[in-house]
């Protein structure tokens, strides 16, 4: 890394280590522990995901709590199956490719595939080695997160964040190949021994000129999507969507929608969209990033969301809904980053991600 980059790191809080930029907030981490007598006081915050959704919990048991119309139609494969039964239940499923694959439990983009063939399909079904979501591709040209918490009983709730999600890649020229095109790429400065493994057999290859090549397909943050605020469009009309899902089975108390859908305008009217997913107390605010805010502005947004996690986990609580055990809730957390350590290695090389994506002009 040239010392012009580590002077941009240095200066761009956005690039640290979330572990990194967390450090000054775990005080106050730590207070609300002390408060609630509990290690794991954000528990109760969703009393039917598993941690409170906070980490290693499934996506089928957020899936089974949503609308079966409003997130993408899925089958839920073991690694053990017989490859050719699989085959058989996506083609009678879903007819035709391509198709989203990723793990069910999972995070980050992690292991997020496109199959466009059963070979493919294959591929992903032999190396992922955890269980997985085979799913419609949802071809919503727009990807938003919002970011919604409601107090246990109120009636209506409250949205903090509302942002689009832009896709990672490059935009070819006929001349470069790809791996110029990657380097050239400020998003993935600091990625780049990422970027080189993951398209290792692409590297050589010229993108024809105003054609898009994805780097990713998953749009979090940390793979490097690119968040823009939309909070000008915050309004009554939203909040009441949300406020109906979050009804929808009356524990859906905290936490992120990721969506995709054809507007904005389409989105408030409740039509034309499709929740990937629902993520709960672990659920990072995105907003903090895409408007501009200061690292101490930052600071503000994730101490106010972690204090309405604690309230709402306590009025649960108060309700009956138990705090886990220390042990349990260890043993949660062990597991989950046994299990994210794994993803990670697999995603660098498993199943090199398809290619041009659009066009541009």
């Amino acid at each position: 890394m040239t010392i012009r980059q580590q002077l941009f790191r240095l200066t761009h809080w956005e690039t640290w280590d979330y572990r990194i930029k967390l450090i000054p907030l775990l005080p106050i981490w730590f207070w609300h522990c002390l408060r609630s007598r509990s290690p794991w006081f954000f528990t109760p915050s969703n009393p039917t995901l598993t941690f409170g959704g906070f980490e290693g919990e499934g996506k089928r048991e957020m899936y089974e709590q949503l609308p079966p119309d409003l997130y993408p139609k899925s089958m839920y494969i073991s690694p053990d199956a017989d490859f050719s039964e699989v085959a058989q239940q996506v083609t009678a499923t879903f007819g035709e490719y391509p198709v989203a694959v990723k793990p069910n439990v999972g995070m980050m983009g992690l292991l997020f595939r496109i199959i466009h063939s059963p070979d493919d399909l294959r591929q992903y079904h032999e190396q992922v080695g955890v269980d997985y979501i085979v799913q419609a591709l949802i071809t919503y040209p727009i990807e938003v997160s919002v970011f919604y918490y409601r107090m246990p009983g109120a009636e209506r709730g409250t949205i903090t964040g509302f942002v689009r999600k832009d896709e990672l890649a490059v935009v070819g020229n006929g001349r470069d190949t790809l791996w110029t095109l990657i380097q050239a790429y400020a998003p993935v400065r600091y990625r780049l021994p990422e970027m080189q493994a993951k398209h290792a057999n692409r590297l050589d290859m010229v993108v024809p000129a105003g054609e898009l090549y994805a780097l990713s397909h998953a749009l979090n943050q940390t793979r490097g999507g690119q968040l823009v605020s939309l909070a000008h469009e915050k309004d009554e009309q939203l909040l009441a969507l949300f406020d109906r899902l979050s009804h929808y089975t009356g524990q859906f108390y905290f936490g992120r929608y990721d969506i995709k859908t054809t507007s904005v305008a389409d989105l408030k009217a409740g039509r034309n969209f499709s929740i990937l997913e629902f993520n709960g107390a672990g659920a990072a605010p995105h907003h903090v990033y895409g408007n501009g805010h200061s690292l101490w502005q930052a600071y503000d947004i994730v101490l106010h969301h972690w204090a309405m996690l604690a309230k709402i986990s306590r009025e649960n609580h108060r309700r009956g809904v138990p705090y886990w055990g220390f042990r349990q809730g260890w043993k949660q957390l062990k597991d989950a980053q046994i299990h994210l350590q794994h993803l990670k290695r697999m995603d660098l090389t498993l199943l090199v991600e398809p290619d041009v994506v659009g066009a541009v002009v």
